[in-house]
């Protein structure tokens, strides 16, 4: 086949390649986010209440450095049978009521949350051993995302809240002090 016009077919593979080029960027945006949830937080100040068994919480402030919301799903503990996120909230006659936290809890980009007592925290559930004042106890923080963040929090001994314990699902109230 030949061209009367060659200067016109290049100009014409050329734009068609463009548009691929573009076409193809448009799927690999820079604004798609690679990174881990995790990856930009940090725990500063965390502790854990002291706890013969049951359950007992961990506090501290998540600070998020990033340019992504982080959310905290859950966790988990050598020293529990498993890690939940909690929040206290008043019922209908204005006592507090402890309770898993649905949806896990979002620490936004750049800024901090705190988990603190009468708040949101995070519950370690089903304690395997007793946990005294001055002891660590190592946490592995999970995100949304599946990526996690370990922590080191101190045992101290703390009265705690006496707020009244709603599993999820609804089911029968437990007196609980740590929250």
């Amino acid at each position: 086949m030949t061209t009367k016009h060659p200067q016109r077919s290049r100009v014409l593979a050329g734009g068609a390649l463009l548009v691929a080029t573009l076409l193809a960027s448009a799927c690999t945006s820079p604004e798609q986010h690679t990174e881990s949830m995790a990856q930009d937080v940090t725990m500063t100040n965390q502790w854990a209440s002291a706890a013969d068994s049951g359950m007992t919480a961990v506090f501290g402030t998540f600070t998020n450095a990033g340019h992504h919301d982080a959310r905290i799903v859950g966790g988990e503990s050598a020293v529990a049978g498993h890690v939940e996120v909690h929040e206290v909230v008043p019922d209908a006659a204005g006592s507090k009521t402890m309770r898993p936290k649905d949806g896990g809890l979002t620490v936004p980009a750049g800024q901090a949350h705190d988990l603190v007592p009468g708040g949101d925290h995070l519950m370690l559930m089903d304690l395997k051993q007793p946990l005294r004042p001055g002891d660590d106890v190592a946490v592995t923080v999970l995100f949304d995302d599946g990526s996690t963040l370990p922590v080191t929090a101190q045992v101290r001994d703390f009265a705690g809240g006496n707020e009244e314990y709603t599993p999820a699902g609804g089911g029968a109230e437990a007196r609980h002090d740590h929250g």
